[in-house]
């Protein structure tokens, strides 16, 4: 599935941004570039020379700071989605496959989870655990688990009918070994394809909870912080032109890389 998806051109140039990005998130601190939380310039310097993104309020690199983000931004959306991932496969293939008491009360929960919006719901929990990047990822797990568990419950039920399954369970294996080798291995698909795009979808949201104050702190090279604080001067344009571009680099990328999965998954 993989190797079509990446025979698209649209596919692969997202493929070569993530990329981009995953390596600078590893590598910057070794690019020579000023430190992203001291003030190295004259305040709301333009574009050029030293540096290329001019400076902030405060006289630090926006260039530099625009590519550290990306040490906070990319760890924080990944741990979120592949902690969602877990929780949520781990308890819908219980649902699914115990069905009764267990598949109503996780349902449900997941239920009250989804009745709410995501952003909404983001904020609530956000504003409860109070302004941190921790935080602000237990409030995005919140959120997406739901998604998971809904995803996995159904193909969870659906796989429980097959022939294969059936004849496992007519032979004597336990629930646990018709779960790990004749059930997850088939319902794995729509959770890959989803894994993109909803990384592009909780970076989002998490540049949204620090626009509000309740994701990264300050001085924090992070890039919905830095758009908030570009946002009360908009007349200088580079103090969100390198966030928002990152951000609309990473979200696009994964979108694209992420239809084209589902596409492939479809066929």
């Amino acid at each position: 599935m993989w190797r079509r998806a990446l025979a698209s051109p649209a596919a692969l140039l997202a493929l070569l941004v993530l990329g981009f990005w995953v390596v600078t998130a590893i590598s910057v601190p070794w690019w020579g570039l000023p430190d992203p939380t001291e003030s190295v310039g004259r305040r709301f310097q333009p574009p050029g020379g030293a540096f290329p993104l001019g400076t902030d309020a405060l006289g630090r690199c926006v260039l530099s700071r625009t590519l550290h983000g990306a040490r906070l931004s990319l760890p924080l959306a990944a741990c979120v989605v592949l902690g969602a991932a877990a929780l949520g496969v781990l308890l819908g293939a219980i649902a699914g496959f115990l069905g009764g008491a267990a598949d109503w009360l996780l349902s449900r929960a997941a239920d009250i989870a989804l009745a709410f919006p995501p952003v909404l719901l983001a904020l609530a929990v956000a504003a409860t655990l109070g302004p941190g990047l921790l935080n602000a990822g237990l409030a995005m797990l919140a959120v997406w688990w739901p998604i998971y568990l809904r995803f996995m419950r159904a193909q969870v039920r659906g796989v429980m009918r097959m022939e294969h399954v059936q004849a496992a369970v007519t032979v004597g294996s336990t629930p646990a070994t018709i779960l790990r080798r004749h059930v997850v291995p088939l319902c794995t698909t729509p959770i890959l394809v989803a894994l993109p795009l909803d990384l592009g979808q909780v970076i989002l949201l998490g540049a949204g909870l620090s626009f509000v104050g309740l994701g990264a702190p300050p001085p924090a090279p992070e890039w919905g912080l830095m758009v908030a604080e570009g946002a009360t001067a908009l007349h200088r344009w580079w103090l969100v032109a390198g966030p928002g571009a990152a951000i609309l680099s990473v979200v696009l990328a994964c979108t694209l890389l992420g239809d084209r999965l589902r596409e492939q998954g479809r066929g």
